[in-house]
């Protein structure tokens, strides 16, 4: 069954994302904690958070691994779903260092 998700912006008009996201393709794999997992394509990154198409369906509030091709797993918490993608905040930020090795 497919979540239907809006994503609110302030009256102003600016996101509510402390920072902005990078737009990047990129190969990774998206597992929960006691899963094989599956692949995925981040669609943008930031410190905070990443957003990815995914075949697998996750529940919000979930707890994920975003493995990225020879780079560290990171943790994260996934924030919302809809029609085959998640938006995750990562479980403790990304260095600037680890975005700019990642191409974000």
């Amino acid at each position: 069954m497919p979540i239907d998700a809006r994503i609110a912006k302030d009256p102003a008009g600016s996101e509510r994302r402390g920072q902005p996201r990078a737009a990047v393709e990129i190969d990774a794999h998206v597992r929960e904690m006691g899963t094989t997992g599956t692949e995925a394509r981040v669609l943008n990154i930031s410190p905070e958070g990443f957003m990815a198409e995914t075949t697998t369906e996750h529940e919000v509030g979930a707890r994920i691994w975003l493995i990225l091709p020879g780079r560290e797993r990171a943790s994260a918490i996934v924030r919302w779903t809809a029609a085959g993608k998640l938006g995750a905040q990562f479980a403790e930020p990304l260095s600037e260092d680890a975005l700019a090795q990642i191409g974000g």
